[in-house]
């Protein structure tokens, strides 16, 4: 079935959203409404090389924003009608390990696994139900996050915790960024001119929310992430790893409650925490003007992700190539000399030049003939989620 998809992505305050053509390789339209449920809403709506379509009002609640996108493609185009409309959801649990077509079963199951991701979850299912309001003849389609990490082997998987936690509570790994790791993994073969499944991949996705991802053949084998986006790397507010004790010593010390001891290594951990900025560019900026915060965070971001790098070579065998992606991944060199510093023994080396060269193009940026390539590419969830869709209601292997 040929025709447009359009890709919802709908966040706590947000729906980013894109309409594209998988079969005749286009992207029309997208945009964002953002600041939903405040007092100044904006929504940014781009059509082609016509100049941004914006609008700026209250948007209550999701139901308005997506009112609003209907509203800008009816005003600037493009005639919106959908074949159809692909959801972004986080959390899919062991259940779902590929995309699926939305019904009312799979809202109930998606609702029954809020738990795993209360930030995620009901947001998502509210851009569904909205969607469906909205295009009620026009299929919907989830594509989970977790889905691509779904092929975890059980020793990759399983946590060493009580039997009752793991078979009751559904307590594992589970692991995220599956649509970006899908996509780039996907795009380093057609780069390196080889067959996924001959090769053995990392994928390092540095953004606000960061992974490592282990591939051989196009199939998860580890990753960073576990039973929430909270375990792995240092991340923008995200703590990553710390001893499992911790929360119950800040109740002992501190009275503080888990809720509290949770929220804080999700949203005051990481960058923020060690350099008073989640943000890469300012850390950056900061260490350059000589502030020691901002340099003993850089080493700790760094040294971490250097240490999962050695341990996935370690459990691939072989690598063939690692892969930066992801906002920081893409666009700061100096991250990527200081994560693979001392690996030239394993074959992993940069050229600086290379390394340093500004670009958004996919690009090699080891030297030419290195053992193990290494790669940026520039994700791009929305064109994967959109493939997944178009594989799904033409009845194909998504």
């Amino acid at each position: 079935m040929a025709g447009h998809i359009l890709v919802l992505n709908t966040g706590s305050s947000s729906i980013k959203y894109e309409l594209v053509d998988v079969a005749g390789r286009d992207r029309p339209a997208r945009g964002l409404v953002e600041r939903i449920g405040e007092e100044r809403g904006r929504l940014v709506h781009h059509h082609g090389d016509a100049p941004p379509y914006v609008a700026e009002r209250p948007f209550p609640d999701h139901g308005e924003g997506l009112a609003a996108m209907l509203a800008a493609f009816a005003e600037a185009g493009p005639a919106l009608d959908p074949v159809a409309v692909a959801h972004r959801v986080v959390h899919g649990g062991a259940r779902f390990g590929r995309a699926v077509l939305v019904d009312d079963g799979v809202i109930a199951a998606i609702e029954e696994l809020a738990p795993l991701a209360p930030l995620h979850n009901p947001i998502n299912l509210a851009g569904i139900r909205v969607a469906r309001a909205a295009f009620p003849s026009v299929p919907q389609v989830a594509v989970f996050d977790t889905a691509f990490q779904l092929s975890l082997p059980p020793e990759a998987y399983t946590y060493a915790v009580p039997r009752d936690w793991r078979e009751r509570l559904g307590v594992r790994r589970f692991g995220f960024h599956g649509t970006s790791c899908a996509y780039v993994s996907r795009r380093a073969a057609a780069l390196l001119g080889r067959d996924l499944a001959e090769l053995n991949l990392i994928v390092l996705h540095l953004g606000n929310g960061a992974s490592a991802t282990a591939i051989a053949g196009g199939r998860s084998i580890d990753t960073s992430m576990g039973l929430t986006p909270l375990e792995g790397l240092v991340m923008g507010t995200r703590s990553g790893d710390v001893d499992p004790a911790l929360p119950g010593y800040l109740a002992r010390v501190d009275g503080l409650d888990a809720e509290s001891a949770e929220d804080a290594l999700g949203h005051a951990g990481g960058l923020l925490a060690l350099a008073g900025s989640g943000d890469m560019r300012e850390v950056r900026a900061r260490a350059a003007n000589g502030d020691e915060d901002a340099r003993l965070a850089l080493a700790v971001y760094t040294r971490r992700i250097r240490k999962y790098v050695g341990a996935y070579y370690a459990l691939l065998g072989r690598l063939d190539a690692i892969i930066f992606t992801g906002g920081v991944g893409e666009n700061d060199p100096q991250t990527r000399t200081e994560a693979l510093n001392n690996l030239g023994r394993l074959g992993i080396t940069l050229d600086p030049a290379r390394n340093d060269a500004t670009s958004q193009d996919e690009r090699a940026v080891s030297p030419d003939g290195s053992e193990v390539a290494v790669l940026v590419i520039p994700t791009d969830e929305e064109w994967e989620i959109a493939r997944q869709a178009h594989a799904l209601i033409n009845g194909e292997q998504p």
